[in-house]
Formats: structure tokens, C-alpha cells, sequence
């Protein structure tokens, strides 16, 4: 799926082989699709957000730690530089 400004972005890359015209109809046709997404508004979608990331807090292993006997990247030994 390509966005506004990343079609602005290849617009340089691809002057070369397509016209300012055609890029222009790529980004209409894109544009007509984004435009048929569904839409929520932030007041709904922003809570269910909120409910899922605190339903799975309990399993996140940067909020509750990794358990040292599990951990693969524990240090195996002290390093000494001599």
C-alpha cells in the first residue's frame, strides 16, 4: 500500500521511467483506496487498545522480567581484561 508521501518519495526514483502524469493517476488510484477503509473514532479504538496491551501485561516479559533459568542471554562468566 503505498502512502502519500511514500509515493512523492518514488515520484524521483521513478520520473525516469514513468511521466509526472502517470504518477499522479498511481496516487488517485491509491488514494480512492485508502479512502474506502473503515473508520473508528480514537474514543473507541484508543480503549480497546488500552484493554488489550493491560489483558496482556501479565505475559510481557519486559514488564515482568525473563527468569534467570530461562534467560539465553545471561552471562556465562565474568570477562577479565588483562
Amino acid at each position: 500500500m503505498l502512502f502519500l508521501g511514500r509515493t512523492r518519495s518514488l515520484q524521483g526514483k521513478m520520473a525516469q521511467e514513468l511521466g509526472e502524469k502517470e504518477l499522479l493517476r498511481m496516487e488517485v488510484e491509491q488514494l480512492k483506496k485508502e479512502v474506502k477503509n473503515p473508520r473508528a473514532p480514537i474514543s473507541k479504538t484508543g480503549k480497546e487498545i488500552k484493554d488489550y496491551v493491560e489483558a496482556q501485561a501479565g505475559n510481557d516479559p519486559l514488564l515482568i522480567g525473563i527468569p534467570e533459568d530461562k534467560n539465553p542471554f545471561k552471562e556465562k562468566g565474568a570477562c577479565m581484561i588483562s
